[in-house]
């Protein structure tokens, strides 16, 4: 199997988020030779989006997607219609910063306002991701940005995403037609029996659904439901034969790594951390 393009690196900005700000984060991008980058919108909020995006052009960096739109269910119509409101924002900022898509997490069961979980209807949620997304397109159409919907490992269903396998993405996808495709992480879905063949039914729609590709690891055990995420090569999931599926199926976008690390990564110096994902990429990915 052939080694990974490096020049097909990126980062997204979570993996050394707990170190750097957004403009530290471009900076040791240039420095480490990555080429793409990933930003969160309240690190970009903290910087400024002008000033984010001026610097992010300055640097030469590709935004291979924006993170995040989506989280659509709520209790009521003015919990939902806040959802969309949110959701045209993100849109708008991802067109001034010139991310490629904004990646949507769906959103789980509906919460009260102190975040609780307050629903157990998970078919009524997900219509509403449905339908959320639905809305949301309408309003991306009209811009030219693309939307990513990523589905997220089944252990999130209840509280962050309620679509949870590539099936049910193409699903979506199927029914609410062009402009809106899906974002494969590896940590989520690499362990679907299906997983090949909804990646090749992604790849076959015109143009491709395949818009983004996120790399991690997924540690054995893992410690915590979020921020207990690998570094390539340190875990279970077999990265090139996942990455051999997504360049069979034509994928010739980013390798996008996205860790969130609480009792390792986060804790190390952020150039090392760089160093090793371009290390991993290419012996591990």
């Amino acid at each position: 199997m052939s080694e990974p393009d490096g020049d097909l690196l990126a980062l997204n900005t979570a993996t050394v988020r707990q170190q750097w700000t957004l403009p530290q984060v471009i900076e040791g991008c240039v420095r480490h030779g990555i080429r793409g980058i990933a930003p969160w919108r309240d690190q970009v909020a903290a910087t400024g989006l002008k000033e984010a995006a001026r610097r992010i052009g300055d640097a030469g960096l590709a935004v291979t997607g924006y993170c995040r739109g989506g989280m659509f269910p709520a209790l009521d119509r003015e919990g939902r219609r806040a959802a969309l409101d949110d959701n045209r924002r993100a849109i708008d900022e991802a067109l001034v910063i010139g991310a490629q898509c904004v990646i949507l997490i769906a959103g789980g069961l509906p919460k009260d306002r102190e975040g609780k979980v307050r629903s157990k209807d998970l078919a009524g949620a997900r219509e509403m991701v449905r339908d959320g997304i639905g809305e949301a397109l309408d309003y991306a159409r009209s811009s030219g940005m693309t939307l990513a919907l990523e589905p997220l490992h089944p252990m999130y269903a209840a509280d962050r995403a309620c679509v949870n396998t590539m099936e049910h993405a193409n699903d979506l996808c199927d029914e609410l037609g062009t402009g809106v495709g899906i974002a494969v992480d590896a940590y989520h879905v690499w362990w679907d029996p299906h997983l090949k063949r909804e990646i090749d039914r992604a790849a076959g729609s015109v143009p491709s659904r395949l818009l983004a590709y996120h790399i991690s690891d997924w540690l054995v055990p893992t410690t915590d439901l979020l921020t207990d995420r690998g570094m390539m090569g340190d875990g279970v999931i077999d990265l090139p034969l996942l990455r051999s599926w997504m360049e069979a199926a034509g994928y010739r976008g980013f390798h996008e790594v996205e860790i969130f690390s609480a009792n390792n990564w986060w804790k190390r110096d952020p150039d090392e951390v760089l160093a090793t994902c371009r290390a991993r990429h290419r012996e591990c990915s």
